[in-house]
């Protein structure tokens, strides 16, 4: 197996100063306005459609659009083609033993063009604690450069997943976040209740508090149109309501179901999104007569998006599983009212400009009703999530990231410029 050691096994190593060795390789300092050469190592990739790829994706953009090289290694999965761009890099895969989109990535890169990507890289940055991320800190250490992880999953919230005994899922997942993050030079999270949370399972690498970020102007300029609204809801007058979602269980989206069902009857809710739940959802408004209002529009491309939050009345949010939830901050700066169920990170992410309430369908029910058309409420949440998600412009998150990766590396750093 070329470039690999096994079983690789890692350990928290701070970053040298520079002209120190580490890993048998001298550091080299660069002047703050050289180019990097960064490799990005996720599970997640096209062709999944979540929110982890849409956050990967932007931040490579972000980093590429500020003149840096970013390459992507990912496992393969049997829709992609080789006719990719140059900088994403396919890894043997297997598909996992249980209904999920996602794969086994197998340990090997092999190809030389590879290797010599990775031996030239300024850092890694790795998105994920399985073998994918596993493989991406094991290149940091063999080519002696800064390892930066990206928590972006609450593993603990998936455990009715595992084959094994959920409780002792949770207590794996628990031990694997901690291991793997303490061998980075830093995690980064995107609010300060996931901070807390990795501390109390024994983190204690460095943590940086970084959201992920978002095309605002997308977001911002879109406008409704007529075929929007009839695909979010048929040609009647009543609201459109819309949820952006994987349809999986541990998004809790048949409270949504419940919260339509004690709406009025010209009110519709529209399911963006795909999922092995999606069938039993269906199967569940049907029998609570919910099959004309509830919409299913299945995996709805990026683009599509914007037109879509643009034609809606109010976004809903059931989630409580999230470590951030990308599409809170796109609802917001469309102008989007927002309803979601209470939790820490959701109130840190919305920052005030969102409606709160109980993980309860009658409470959601009101207060979709007192925020969604012209009213005093409606007008004052469309105000404040507009001002809330310019924090979140993605060429100033990509800002902070890059700052972030040269005080790693040692770099001597210009004043902060968003």
């Amino acid at each position: 197996m070329t470039g690999v050691k096994s079983p690789i096994i890692l350990r928290h190593t701070k970053m040298p100063a520079p002209g120190e060795e580490r890993g048998g390789r001298r550091s080299v300092g660069f002047v703050n306005a050289a180019s990097l050469r960064i490799a990005f190592f996720t599970e997640c990739y096209h062709p999944i459609v979540n929110g982890i790829v849409a956050a990967v994706d932007g931040l490579a953009g972000a980093l590429r659009a500020r003149g840096h090289s970013v390459a992507m290694f990912t496992p393969r999965f049997p829709a992609t083609s080789a006719g990719e761009e140059v900088q994403i890099y396919r890894m043997p895969s297997l598909p996992l033993p249980m209904p999920t989109d996602y794969r086994l990535t197998l340990p090997v890169v092999a190809r030389r063009n590879r290797l010599t990507v990775l031996a030239r890289c300024s850092l890694i940055h790795t998105h994920s604690p399985f073998i994918t991320g596993w493989m991406g800190a094991h290149y940091a250490r063999r080519f002696g450069v800064p390892l930066v992880f990206t928590y972006h999953t609450r593993l603990d919230r998936y455990a009715h997943y595992a084959p094994i005994d959920p409780d002792v899922a949770r207590r794996l997942a628990a031990i694997l976040t901690r291991t793997y993050a303490n061998a980075a030079d830093a995690v980064t999270v995107p609010t300060r209740d996931i901070e807390s949370q990795l501390r109390a399972v024994g983190v204690t690498a460095r943590i940086e508090v970084i959201p992920s970020g978002i095309a605002l102007e997308r977001f911002a300029c879109a406008e409704a149109t007529q075929s929007g609204r009839a695909r979010l809801g048929g040609n009647g007058p009543g609201l459109r309501l819309l949820t952006v979602s994987r349809l999986a269980q541990e998004k809790n989206l048949s409270l949504l179901l419940s919260m339509l069902s004690r709406l009025p009857d010209d009110v519709t809710l529209a399911f963006a999104g795909d999922g092995p739940e999606r069938e039993r959802l269906e199967a569940a408004a049907h029998a609570a007569g919910l099959a004309r209002r509830a919409r299913f529009l299945g995996e709805v491309a990026s683009e599509e998006l914007p037109e879509l939050y643009a034609s809606a009345d109010a976004f809903v949010f059931s989630s409580t599983s999230e470590t951030q939830g990308l599409v809170l901050v796109e609802a917001m700066a469309a102008g989007l009212p927002v309803v979601a169920v209470e939790a820490p990170q959701t109130r840190e992410v919305t920052k005030g400009a969102a409606r709160l309430c109980p993980g309860d369908a009658q409470a959601m029910a009101a207060a979709v009703w007192s925020v969604a058309g012209d009213g005093e409420e409606g007008r004052r949440l469309r105000e404040q999530g507009r001002c809330a998600a310019q924090e979140y412009e993605l060429t100033r998150i990509a800002g902070r990231v890059e700052r972030l990766y040269r005080e790693l590396r040692r770099e001597p750093l210009a004043p902060a410029a968003g």
